[in-house]
Order: C-alpha cells, then sequence, then structure tokens
C-alpha cells in the first residue's frame, strides 16, 4: 500500500504544478478581461471614454519622449562643450610658429618690436583659453588650461623683456639667447596645449560611453514604458469596442425578437441598413472635401505665383537704380561708348523681362537677358568680374521659366567674386543633360562657401517652409521654390561649392518647347 503511494506521488504533483501552471497563465488575461469589463461600464459617454484614453497615452507618452528628450540634450550639451573646446584648443596649438615668426623678423630688424604682432598673438591665445575655462565643467581641465595660461604669462613675460633689451641697444647675441628662451617658452605652451588636448579627447570618449549606456538605459525604459501605453491601448480600445457592440447586440436581439410577430417582410436583404447608408453619405463628403481641398490648393498656389511676381518687380527697379547711377556716373566722365554699350543691354534687359507679360521665355531669350545684366555688371566690376556663356543649340529654343538665372548669377557675383577682392569668372552654361531634361549651370571661381554656411543652404532648399531662409541665400531659395512650384518637386536647384575654389548651381528642368502662361 505503502509502496503504491510512493508511487503515485510523483504523478500526482507533476499534475497539481500542471493545473497552477494553466491557472497562473490565465491569469494575465482574466485581470485584462475584468479591467475591460469595468471600464465598458464606466458610466461614460462614448465620446468621453476615448478622450480620456487618448488624454492617458498622449500624457504617457509625452512624458516618455520629454524624459529622453532632456537626457539627449543633457548628454549632448555636455558633448559639444568639449568638442568646442578642442576645435578651439587645436586653433591656438600653432602659436609656437606664429610666435617664432614674428619675433625672428623683429631680432633680423624686419620689423620694429612695436610694430610686431606678437602681443596681439598672446592676448588672443589668452582670450580664448580664459573662454574655455569658463566653458568647461572638469577640474582638471580647468588645472591644465590655468597651466597653459601660466605658461602664456611666461612667454608675455619673456617677450616684454626682449622689448626693453631693443629698446637699450642690446647686441645681437642678447637679442638671439632672448629668442631661445622665447621659443623654448613657445614649445612649452604647445605641449601643454597637446597635453590638454589629449585630456579632452580622452575625456570625450568616456563622455560617448557615458552616453551610450545612459541612452541604453533610456532606451529600455523607454521600451517599458511604450509596452505599457500600448497595453493601455489595447485594453481601452477593447472596452471601448465593447461599450459599441453590447448595445448593438441588445438592439439587434430586440429587432429579432420584434420580427417574430408578421414583421419579418420588412427584414430582406434588399434593405439598406444605417451603416451602408452612413458609409454612402461619408463618401458623398470625402468627394465634397477633396474638390474644397483642389480648390484651397489652387488658390494657394495662385497666391505664391502672385507673391513672386511681386518679389519680381522689386527687384528690377533696385536693379535699375544701380544701373542708372552708372550711366550717370559714366556720362558726367564722358565715357560715350561705354554710355552706349550699357544702355542698349539695359534696354535689352528689359525688353526680355516685360516679355508682354509672360512668365515663360526660350532658353536662348532667358541666357540673352542674364548676357545684358552680365554685362551691366562688368561695366560697374570691370576690376574683378569676366563672364563666359556656353550654349548648346539643341536647347535654345526650348521654354523656361523666366528670371531663374539672374539670382544665381547675381549670388556668384555678390558673394563669390566680389568678396574675395580680386579678378574672377562667371561661366554660365545651358545643354541638355538626356533626352528629357536641360542642365543650366553657374560657376564661379570666386571664395567659395563654408561647409556649415553651405550645410545651412542645402537644408533650406530641402524645406517646403519658407520661413527658414539663410541669410544671403533668399534668392537661391526663392528660384529652387519657382522652379519646383512650377515643374515639380522632382526638379530644382543644387549647389556644389569648395572653400576658395569655387561655387557651381545646378537647374535640372524639364525639356519643353510650350510657352505657357
Amino acid at each position: 500500500m505503502i509502496r503504491k503511494e510512493l508511487a503515485t506521488f510523483p504523478a500526482s504533483i507533476l499534475a497539481k504544478f500542471s493545473t497552477d501552471a494553466r491557472a497562473w497563465a490565465g491569469m494575465p488575461r482574466r485581470v485584462a478581461a475584468r479591467v475591460v469589463d469595468l471600464y465598458a461600464r464606466l458610466n461614460l459617454s462614448i465620446r468621453a471614454k476615448i478622450l480620456l484614453s487618448l488624454c492617458f497615452v498622449i500624457v504617457l507618452m509625452g512624458t516618455i519622449n520629454a524624459l529622453l528628450m532632456l537626457q539627449v540634450l543633457n548628454v549632448s550639451r555636455q558633448y559639444d562643450a568639449i568638442i568646442t573646446n578642442v576645435a578651439t584648443a587645436n586653433s591656438i596649438s600653432g602659436i609656437k610658429t606664429d610666435i617664432d615668426a614674428e619675433m625672428w623678423n623683429i631680432v633680423a630688424g624686419r620689423i620694429d618690436f612695436a610694430q610686431g604682432r606678437q602681443n596681439k598673438i598672446i592676448n588672443d591665445v589668452n582670450l580664448k583659453v580664459r573662454w574655455m575655462q569658463d566653458n568647461t565643467d572638469s577640474p582638471r581641465a580647468k588645472i591644465k588650461l590655468d597651466v597653459i595660461l601660466r605658461s602664456m604669462q611666461t612667454l608675455n613675460e619673456d617677450v616684454a623683456r626682449m622689448g626693453e633689451q631693443i629698446a637699450r641697444h642690446s647686441t645681437a647675441f642678447e637679442n638671439e639667447a632672448a629668442l631661445e628662451k622665447i621659443r623654448f617658452d613657445s614649445s612649452v605652451v604647445e605641449e601643454v596645449v597637446q597635453d590638454y588636448v589629449l585630456f579632452e579627447v580622452q575625456r570625450t570618449e568616456k563622455q560617448y560611453q557615458e552616453m551610450r549606456e545612459g541612452l541604453t538605459h533610456w532606451f529600455f525604459s523607454f521600451v517599458a514604458l511604450t509596452l505599457v501605453a500600448v497595453g493601455f491601448a489595447v485594453i481601452a480600445t477593447w472596452g471601448i469596442s465593447r461599450s459599441i457592440y453590447l448595445p448593438i447586440k441588445k438592439l439587434h436581439d430586440v429587432t429579432r425578437t420584434l420580427t417574430k410577430n408578421d414583421l419579418q417582410a420588412l427584414m430582406t436583404r434588399d434593405n439598406v441598413d444605417e451603416i451602408t447608408e452612413l458609409g454612402m453619405s461619408f463618401n458623398i463628403m470625402i468627394g465634397k472635401i477633396r474638390e474644397l481641398l483642389d480648390a484651397k490648393i489652387q488658390e494657394q498656389e495662385n497666391l505664391k505665383k502672385a507673391e513672386l511676381r511681386a518679389l519680381q518687380a522689386q527687384i528690377n527697379p533696385h536693379f535699375l537704380y544701380n544701373t542708372l547711377d552708372t550711366i550717370i556716373w559714366m556720362a558726367q566722365s564722358k565715357k560715350t561708348d561705354d554710355v552706349i554699350e550699357i544702355v542698349s543691354a539695359l534696354s535689352n534687359f528689359f525688353r526680355i523681362s516685360l516679355s508682354k507679360g509672360k512668365d515663360w521665355i526660350t532658353i536662348g531669350e532667358e541666357i540673352e537677358r542674364t548676357r545684358s545684366y552680365l554685362t551691366i555688371q562688368k561695366m560697374r566690376y570691370r576690376d574683378i568680374m569676366d563672364f563666359s556663356i556656353e550654349v548648346d543649340d539643341a536647347v535654345r529654343q526650348n521654354t523656361v521659366l523666366k528670371l531663374v538665372l539672374q539670382p544665381l548669377v547675381e549670388n556668384a557675383l555678390y558673394h563669390g567674386l566680389k568678396t574675395q577682392r580680386q579678378r574672377g569668372t562667371i561661366t554660365v552654361c545651358a545643354e541638355l543633360k538626356n533626352e528629357n531634361q536641360v542642365l543650366l549651370q553657374v560657376r564661379d571661381n570666386g571664395i567659395g562657401i563654408p561647409p556649415d554656411k553651405l550645410a545651412e543652404l542645402r537644408r533650406a532648399l530641402n524645406q517646403d517652409t519658407e520661413t527658414n531662409h539663410v541669410e544671403s541665400g533668399y534668392g537661391l531659395v526663392n528660384v529652387n521654390r519657382r522652379i519646383q512650384l512650377y515643374y515639380g518637386k522632382q526638379y530644382g536647384l543644387a549647389i556644389d561649392s569648395e572653400s576658395l575654389r569655387g561655387t557651381r548651381a545646378v537647374i535640372v528642368i524639364p525639356l519643353t518647347r510650350e510657352i505657357q502662361t
């Protein structure tokens, strides 16, 4: 008997464990069902339940994202401060070359001590180091920056001492000895600067690791809270659906009860129920909304076109005033041939600009208009500007939106050639890109666009809004908007630039010969 009980003992335990496991596995479902029942039986309207659920999800998700964003911004601020200090330290690492060269010129007698830039170089470095001290929150970094300042103080004292020696008409041997000490001081400064840069680079790596660990922690927290929000959304959706389904089910049961009393003829398959009628009304409403949206979009496009035409009207008087001033100056200087040339170019420019009120002209006319503009500007900037125009005859008779090349040429002149204060060339090209597209280019060999400004300009070109225009880039952004407004988003303006090498603006438009209005 005892042996039989012992034999059945493990089987009974396993059976009990299996029963308990099934009970535990079904518990989340039972809990969820109870929560759904409670939510469905709340004495609230369906609209109130939906709004309550939506507000809870929005608050929860907003809190999650706000906390994550604050963490990211805090880490990013610390990381940016380190990177900025490293970049600033790298900018002063060349002090040895600058100060040694300047002091050698003084010792060699090429320049006077009072005319040298040594004090300016030292003061600039000191200002940058003090700025880095204010910009860092690391005590060790502040100590290393203080070492740099003390080394700079020693260098400054030795430079001042050399100035006193020179004022006393010291010998060349004394000046060379002082120069060697200054070179040693500058070497020390360079070494402590490099030591600080190495320390900050290592701290950057450590900060990066901490940032990764923090973001990983927040990521898991974000996932957990998101799952909570999703779980609540599922439960709320389930409860709301039951709030809708149960009344409809009750109504359905009542209807079936009524149909048993000789009302079955009213419940035929040919009848259209209220949901179908609601769907048909919804379709009609969608059609009306689509018509209204199309009308609104067309109205906005017409408004933008009117605004752009007004902008053109503002550009022409400004250009005319400058040109007339140039003509007056030439007339006063009795430069008759130049006056004739610039007046002819101005006449041709406005003849094509007017174009009987048309917005579309041939590429040949746009090129001639641009040639007239460049001719007028060459009269004003003959010392710094040359230009050349290259046009493929295969595209001359194709149409283009008026006033797309002038802003590009104007940008190349004022921000490419004029800024560098030396002679440069603007090249305008029009050619076939392929059998369906035309390529318009404006190139210059000016100073180019700095990388940060170029990135900002490209972002502005890619944005649909009209508020984020970079300084001195509104003309380019406006050209891009006009091209995309008339031709479509697949066309537009692209900018390539290399510092001190020049800039290249490229417009791609479809190949067409139709004159639009």
